[in-house]
C-alpha cells in the first residue's frame, strides 16, 4: 500500500523528499527486494534527491542480510566519499555478516576502524564479536573483548554471557564456565534452555556427568524443559565413559516424554558402544535408525567403519563403504582415512597404496594424514626407500607434509641411522614452526650418539629439557656418564635428580 501511494501521488503534483525515499528503500528491503532498493537509491541521486546515511544504511542492511559481502563494501565507500559518517548500526551489520561468513578478523578491524571514527559499540556489537570469536574458537581473543566490555561499563546481556558459555565449554575450559554462569545468576540474568545446555555439554565433553545431571535437575526445577540437543549431550558424555546401558534408559526417558531421537542422537550412541567394542548392538542401533526413518548418513557409516578397522576385520570394513556408496553416500576424506588406516593397521600396505589410486580417480585428494598412515607403517618395517617414494608422491599432489609427516620420517631415518636426512628434515621442520615430539627427540639424540656426534646430541638434549620433554632412561644414563667423565659435577646430579624423578618417584 505505502509502494501504491509512493508511485501515484506525484501525478498530483506531491514531490517527495529524502525521508519518504528512506521509508520506501526500508519497505522494498522488508519484502527483500534489496537490488530494487539500490536501483531506487541511485534514482534519488538523479533526481537531485539527497540520499542520508539512513538511506545508505537501509540499502547496506539489506545486502547484508544476504550476505552480499562485495556490494555491502562497495556502498560503504560511496557512503564515506560523499562525507558521510556511518552510524553503529550499519556498523554492526557489517561486523555481524562477517562474523557469519568466519571473517572475525576483518570483523575486528571493522570494529576498530569504528571506534577510531568515534562511532562508540554497543552491546549488540560487543556481543556479536564476542560470539564470532567464541565460533570460530578464539576464546582468548573472546574473553577479552568481554573484560574490555565490562570495563567499559557495558553491561552484558544474556546473550552475551551464553555465549561466552558455549566459547569456554567447547576448548574445554569447564571451571571458567561454572565461574561464568555463577556471575550470570548473581546479575539476575535467567539462563534459558540453551544456557543449561551448553554447560552441559561442556561438562559431559569433560567427563563430569554428576555436575551435568545436576544442571539438567536444576533446568528442570526451574520448569524447563530439556530439549533433544540436551539429551544428546548427556548420551555422548555417558557413552564416553562406556556407561551405554544408562544412556540406553535415557533415550527411553526421552521417548517417554515425547522427544524423538534425531540422527545426532543415533550416532551418538553408535559412536559410544563402537567405542567400547560392542559392535553388534551398534549394528542393531543403525537397523533402529532405518526403521525410525533416519537414514545412518556419513558419520554413521565412518563410525562403524573405524571400528572394525581397529579389531582388523578390514574385509566387513570395506564392506560398509560399499554399501555407503551404493545408498549414494560420498565418503569424506575422514573416512578414507579411517580405512587407509585400518589397511596400515593390518599390515595391507599395498592395499592403502590402491586407496590412494581410486581416491586420485573419484577426484578425493588425500590429505597428510592419508601419507602419514602409509609413510609409519614403512618406517616400522624399516623400508625407507618406500617411505621415501611416499613422500615423493605426497609432495607430487600438491599436499604440504605436517607436523606428523616430519616426527614419522625423522624417527624412520634415525632408525635406518640416515642422520643427514633426519637432520635436514629437523631442519625444515624447526622452519616451518612445527615442534618436535619427545619421542622425536629421544630418536635423534640416539641415533646422533651412536654415530659419534657427541655435539648434536649433547644440543638436541639440553634444547629437549628445555621444552619439557621426558627423555628415555637410557639418555639419561648416557649423559649422566658423559658430565661425570668431563668432571661435570652439578649437572651430573642435576641429571640423577631428574632420572630418579621421572623413573622412580612418578612410577611408585
Amino acid at each position: 500500500m505505502a509502494m501504491t501511494v509512493f508511485n501515484e501521488f506525484p501525478e498530483v503534483g506531491v514531490c517527495w523528499n529524502t525521508m519518504s525515499y528512506n521509508i520506501i528503500l526500508h519497505c522494498l528491503c522488508q519484502l527483500g527486494k534489496i537490488r530494487e532498493a539500490h536501483n531506487l537509491l541511485i534514482q534519488m541521486e538523479f533526481k537531485g534527491i539527497v540520499t542520508d546515511v539512513v538511506s545508505y544504511g537501509t540499502v547496506i542492511t539489506g545486502y547484508c542480510r544476504i550476505g552480499e559481502l562485495g556490494k555491502v563494501l562497495k556502498l560503504m565507500e560511496e557512503l564515506q566519499r560523499k562525507g558521510l559518517k556511518p552510524n553503529k548500526y550499519i556498523y554492526n551489520n557489517i561486523i555481524s555478516l562477517l562474523c557469519k561468513d568466519g571473517a572475525v578478523v576483518e570483523a575486528e578491524r571493522v570494529f576498530k576502524e569504528m571506534r577510531s571514527h568515534r562511532v562508540f559499540p554497543d552491546s549488540v556489537v560487543y556481543t556479536t564479536l564476542i560470539s564470532g570469536f567464541c565460533k570460530c574458537g578464539n576464546v582468548l581473543a573472546a574473553n577479552k573483548m568481554f573484560d574490555e566490555m565490562r570495563r567499559k561499563k557495558i553491561v552484558p546481556d544474556f546473550v552475551a554471557y551464553t555465549s561466552m558459555l558455549h566459547g569456554f565449554c567447547q576448548t574445554g575450559k569447564v571451571v571458567e564456565a561454572r565461574g561464568l554462569f555463577a556471575e550470570m545468576l548473581n546479575r539476575g540474568l535467567e539462563p534459558d534452555e540453551v544456557t543449561y545446555t551448553t554447560l552441559i555439554d561442556g561438562y559431559c565433553k569433560a567427563g563430569e556427568m554428576k555436575e551435568a545431571f545436576s544442571l539438567h535437575n536444576q533446568m528442570v526445577h526451574k520448569g524447563l524443559t530439556p530439549n533433544i540437543v540436551t539429551y544428546t549431550a548427556l548420551v555422548d558424555g555417558l557413552c564416553k565413559q562406556g556407561e551405554v546401558d544408562v544412556a540406553n534408559e535415557l533415550l527411553h526417558e526421552m521417548a517417554g516424554k515425547g522427544l524423538q531421537p534425531n540422527i545426532y542422537t543415533y550416532n551418538t550412541l553408535i559412536n559410544g558402544l563402537c567405542k567400547i567394542g560392542n559392535i553388534v548392538q551398534a549394528v542393531k542401533i543403525m537397523e533402529e535408525m532405518d526403521m525410525a526413518g533416519f537414514y545412518p548418513d556419513t558419520i554413521t557409516y565412518t563410525t562403524l567403519m573405524d571400528a572394525y578397522c581397529k579389531m582388523g576385520e578390514m574385509a566387513k570394513a570395506h564392506e560398509l563403504l560399499r554399501t555407503m556408496l551404493g545408498k549414494g553416500l560420498q565418503p569424506t576424506i575422514v573416512t578414507l582415512n579411517v580405512l587407509m588406516n585400518g589397511f596400515c593397521m593390518s599390515g595391507m600396505l599395498e592395499d592403502g597404496e590402491r586407496l590412494i589410486k581410486w581416491m586420485l580417480e573419484k577426484g578425493v585428494k588425500p590429505n597428510a594424514t592419508t601419507f602419514n598412515s602409509l609413510m609409519k607403517q614403512y618406517c616400522i618395517r624399516n623400508d625407507m626407500r618406500a617411505t621415501t617414494d611416499i613422500y615423493k608422491g605426497m609432495h607430487s599432489q600438491g599436499v604440504m607434509p605436517d607436523k606428523n609427516t616430519y616426527n614419522i620420517l625423522i624417527k624412520g631415518h634415525c632408525k635406518a641411522r640416515n642422520m643427514k636426512e633426519a637432520w635436514f628434515l629437523h631442519k625444515e621442520m624447526v622452519e616451518k614452526g612445527f615442534s618436535l615430539t619427545a619421542a622425536t627427540y629421544n630418536a635423534l639424540v640416539k641415533g646422533f650418539y651412536k654415530r659419534k656426534k657427541f655435539a648434536e646430541a649433547r644440543k638436541l638434549f639440553e634444547e629437549m629439557r628445555m621444552q619439557g620433554f621426558v627423555a628415555e632412561k637410557e639418555i639419561y644414563d648416557i649423559f649422566v656418564d658423559v658430565n661425570y667423565d668431563e668432571g661435570n659435577w652439578e649437572t651430573t646430579l642435576e641429571l640423577c635428580d631428574e632420572a630418579i624423578e621421572k623413573y622412580l618417584v612418578e612410577k611408585t
